[in-house]
């Protein structure tokens, strides 16, 4: 029995370092991957094959964001404040939709009148691009912050709910007869056995919705706003500042990616029953 315990330990020792191994290597091809890209990037522009008033190099892309970093030209506002402020936006129009599209689409994936009752207005409602709902927000709640992070909602709702009617739908029928058989009620199945099964769709769909939101954080900012990215991104090319708004897509990008980095270790959490591959 020793002998097969430190067998097992050195297998799953060996299995991490591998794991470490992959992990660093992947990291590696990453950061090649954008370097390559933004090496070219230098090189078209330096030999005159794009105009730089056109398309800054990114030394001047680099330049321009340790300006705003200190400087509130042409905006008005220094990048924190405009990070703060398309933070605030995106983030509550997100998690609202998480929390009322994920709820949504899991009952209406499990119970069947649910579906039959909600299913027709939200198939009427899904199709409607979410800039096409900003002239009546604004009648509805004006150009403050309530009004950019519904627009923000709608975007993110429809993904959520979807994708978590897509997955409690996926439920294994003999979990679910097991269940029965051993006496489980449906709301017991549903919560032990419909929402475990559901996560990873549910997650794929918070993944879309947080890329969604960001997309159309842009749109939601042309509501009079007076700070944020998006916002930013529009001064810059009011004035014909090409770093200034490609200085807003990076850190639009850069954003979206830690928050999908933090989305991937919540789902790893959650979804830590599941054996690795």
């Amino acid at each position: 029995m020793a002998a097969d315990k430190k067998t097992l330990e050195a297998g799953l020792a060996s299995w991490k370092k591998q794991k470490k191994n992959e992990g660093i290597k992947y990291i590696f091809l990453s950061a090649a991957g954008i370097l390559s890209v933004l090496i070219i990037w230098q090189l078209v522009v330096m030999v005159g094959l794009v105009d730089e008033k056109m398309l800054p190099a990114p030394t001047k892309i680099l330049d321009t964001l340790l300006f705003k970093v200190g400087n509130k030209a042409p905006d008005g506002n220094m990048l924190l404040v405009n990070i703060i402020a398309s933070l605030q936006v995106a983030l509550s129009g997100f998690l609202v939709a998480i929390v009322v599209g994920v709820p949504l689409g899991l009952l209406m994936g499990w119970w069947t009148y649910a579906d039959r009752f909600i299913r027709p207005i939200f198939e009427l409602v899904r199709p409607v691009p979410p800039i096409a709902w900003i002239p009546l927000v604004v009648v509805w709640m004006g150009v403050g912050l309530k009004a950019k992070a519904l627009i923000i909602f709608f975007t993110a709702f429809v993904p959520c709910v979807i994708n978590s009617y897509t997955g409690i739908k996926l439920t294994d029928q003999t979990l679910i007869n097991v269940s029965r058989t051993f006496g489980a009620s449906n709301f017991e199945i549903f919560r032990k056995v419909g929402i475990p099964s559901s996560l990873p769709m549910v997650f794929a769909g918070i993944r879309v919705a947080i890329g969604n939101s960001w997309s159309t954080l842009v749109a939601a900012e042309m509501l009079a706003a007076s700070a944020g990215l998006g916002y930013m991104i529009q001064i810059g090319r009011t004035v014909a500042r090409p770093d200034i708004v490609i200085v807003g897509m990076v850190v639009i990008g850069a954003i979206g990616a830690i928050l999908s980095m933090f989305l991937s270790k919540a789902e790893k959490y959650f979804l830590r029953w599941k054996i690795n591959r």
